[in-house]
């Protein structure tokens, strides 16, 4: 419970760099950015709004790693967003930023195909990976001249709006396709969530089951735990109670019997 500094904030400080963390970004630190006379800024998961003379004070201005292919899912949440619609691939963007959300010219751009088994979690370690090898081919050809921003279209451009907890619930009346990629988008974490006879539950893995009933039915508790939803059913394969541990289905219905008919949600 104490706070542990970022991978970057340990490597400048152990090759005796400056390192400074203002809550909010004034005046003064971006004359102290300037001052740095630096080629670019890059920026990554930072967290707050650089304002305008921030995004100016290098020569080239603010390179952002964007984990997506813009203008689709600009801004918070752009792996989670892409999960929930079903897209079938994702990637990174090296982006000049702008004062406007995610709109500034596209530098490089690298696409990956979203897998069957991919959640939150496993994207996120991908595309870190993909965009931290990219932005260094991009400052590489930054030293040489061969940068060419590319403007964004506005055609296709969606918003990926910050997670906010009613999303994580999951609503039975959906089709299970859709909840089970719910249940990836929200895994590691915040977990997608749901009740069974008022208690809450996290689901963290699932997939789509060959069978019908009255959505948020329980339709199998035996080994298996198989909930209807609006169309077809999700079979849940992990979950959780508050305070538990993590358990498969098998475990879970040991530990806590529930009967076919009983009402999720």
């Amino acid at each position: 419970m104490r706070p542990v500094p970022s991978a970057v904030k340990r490597l400048a400080l152990g090759r005796r760099l400056p390192v400074h963390q203002p809550e909010r970004l004034g005046l003064g630190d971006a004359e102290r950015l300037k001052a740095v006379r630096a080629d670019a800024l890059v920026v990554t998961a930072y967290g707050l709004v650089l304002p305008r003379p921030a995004l100016d004070a290098a020569v080239h201005g603010a390179w952002n790693i964007h984990a997506s292919l813009l203008p689709r899912w600009r801004g918070a949440a752009p792996i989670q967003r892409a999960l929930l619609a079903g897209d079938a691939e994702t990637g990174v963007s090296i982006m000049q930023m702008e004062v406007g959300l995610d709109t500034g010219p596209v530098l490089a751009q690298s696409r990956i195909p979203i897998g069957d088994e991919d959640d939150a979690g496993s994207l996120h370690d991908k595309l870190a990976v993909l965009g931290a090898e990219m932005m260094l081919a991009a400052l590489a050809q930054l030293a040489v001249g061969r940068v060419q921003p590319v403007a964004q279209s506005a055609a296709g451009a969606t918003y990926a709006r910050k997670i906010q907890k009613q999303d994580t619930v999951l609503d039975w009346g959906r089709p299970a396709a859709e909840l089970e990629r719910a249940v990836r988008a929200f895994s590691p974490s915040p977990g997608a969530s749901t009740l069974l006879d008022g208690e809450p539950l996290k689901v963290w893995r699932s997939r789509p089951a060959a069978a019908s009933g009255l959505a948020g039915t329980v339709v199998q508790a035996d080994q298996d735990l198989v909930v209807a939803c609006g169309e077809h059913a999700l079979q849940i394969l992990e979950l959780q109670r508050p305070g538990g541990k993590r358990l498969d289905a098998a475990q879970f219905l040991r530990g806590r019997p529930v009967q076919t008919g009983t009402r999720f949600g």
